[in-house]
């Protein structure tokens, strides 16, 4: 059903009313009387509709609803690197409150580098979920004894007291706690081993080509070997 525009009835309004008044002073019974009422009726329904569109084409338009954002639909995980990102969030919860609960200001430290480097391992299932198994494997085992320790040293800490054993345990777990973040970190770096695969055939590849093409020359070579060793000229 097509919309009615703005003053579409107004001719109709005016010719009416004109007809209105015309009975009063034109003898509507005669003829002429008809003709001329009709004429006037006419002419006041012409007038009304030009003036009715000068009037509204001086009206500003309603400006248009701006359309809705459209939403920016998440991408859909597996079960399996679903369950890494859930496992890790609990992780990181757990070793966050221990980085409050603890005093000492090193394990704080470290404890806030294993958990930099944690995050960035539970993120690669997503990145990459051919290295799932291999996470699973760090947030079944590593991840957890490391806090399991962690919670040891907390409850240790809150006993007040001091004692040769309680210090070799405590002093123990600090240690541990530096072994854990080189773990870590080559544990991350692993990660990245397919990844530095395929760049380092990329590599290979382009240097085929570009000598194949006459295209090699020394300053090619100097940017395919700053790009192996990772440096920028």
């Amino acid at each position: 059903m097509k919309k009615k525009k703005p003053g579409a009835f107004i001719p109709i309004y005016a010719f009416a009313a004109a007809w209105i008044v015309c009975a009063f002073f034109i003898p509507m019974y005669t003829l002429a009387g008809l003709v001329g009422s009709a004429a006037v009726s006419a002419a006041a329904a012409v007038l009304a509709y030009y003036t009715a569109g000068m009037i509204l084409a001086r009206r500003p338009a309603k400006p248009e609803p701006e359309p809705e954002p459209v939403k920016k639909e998440e991408p859909k995980l597996s079960p399996e690197v679903q369950a890494i990102i859930d496992d890790g969030k609990r992780a990181m919860k757990e070793m966050g409150r221990l980085y409050s609960s603890i005093k000492s200001s090193d394990v704080r430290r470290r404890i806030n580098e294993l958990m930099r480097i944690s995050d960035k391992i539970v993120q690669d299932a997503v990145d990459d979920p051919s290295d799932v198994p291999q996470i699973r494997k760090f947030l079944d085992y590593y991840l957890p004894t490391t806090i399991k320790l962690l919670n040891a040293y907390d409850r240790m800490g809150d006993q007040g007291i001091e004692g040769t054993n309680l210090s070799k345990s405590m002093q123990s777990i600090e240690d541990m706690l530096d072994t854990a973040i080189e773990a870590f970190k080559k544990q991350l770096d692993s990660l990245f081993a397919n990844q530095a695969l395929d760049i380092e055939t990329d590599i290979s590849v382009m240097n085929q080509m570009l000598a194949r093409e006459g295209l090699s020359d020394e300053s090619t070579d100097t940017i395919i070997k700053a790009a192996r060793s990772g440096k920028t000229e």
